[in-house]
C-alpha cells in the first residue's frame, strides 16, 4: 500500500478502498442478516444450528457472509468462514434458543452462544 504523509491524500485512498470492497461485497455475496434483540442486554449471540430436529442455520446457509443488527444502530458483518473458525476456536455452549412453538411454547431451535466481545475480536 503506498504511504503519503499527506492526510488528505491517505484519507481518500482508504475511504475508496474500503468503499469499494463494500460495495463489492454488496453486489456480489450472499448475506444472511440477522437482528437479536437481547444482545445488547446479555451480550450474547445466537448462531443457530438445528430448529425442529433439522439442520438450520450456520449448518444450512448458503451465505458468504453474516451480517448480525445488535439493536437498529449497529452491525458487525463476518464472512462465514471466520464465523466458523470462531465458533470453533471458542466451543462455545449450545443451548435452545429461537422461536417458541406456537402450541408447546418451547424454543425450536439449538444455536451457540457466544459473547459479542469474543466474536468480534
Amino acid at each position: 500500500m503506498e504511504y503519503s504523509s499527506n492526510f488528505k491524500y491517505d484519507l481518500s485512498v482508504g475511504k475508496l478502498k474500503g468503499e469499494t470492497k463494500l460495495h463489492t461485497m454488496l453486489e456480489k455475496s450472499k448475506i444472511e442478516v440477522k437482528f437479536d434483540r437481547k444482545t445488547r442486554d446479555t451480550g450474547n449471540v445466537f448462531i443457530e444450528y438445528e430448529s425442529r430436529g433439522k439442520p438450520s442455520g450456520i449448518k444450512t446457509t448458503q451465505a458468504d457472509y453474516w451480517a448480525y443488527f445488535i439493536g437498529d444502530d449497529e452491525v458487525y458483518i463476518l464472512s462465514l468462514e471466520k464465523l466458523k473458525e470462531k465458533i470453533v476456536k471458542l466451543n462455545p455452549p449450545k443451548v435452545m434458543g429461537g422461536d417458541r412453538d406456537p402450541i408447546t411454547g418451547k424454543k425450536t431451535s439449538w444455536g451457540f452462544l457466544i459473547k459479542l466481545e469474543e466474536l468480534i475480536k
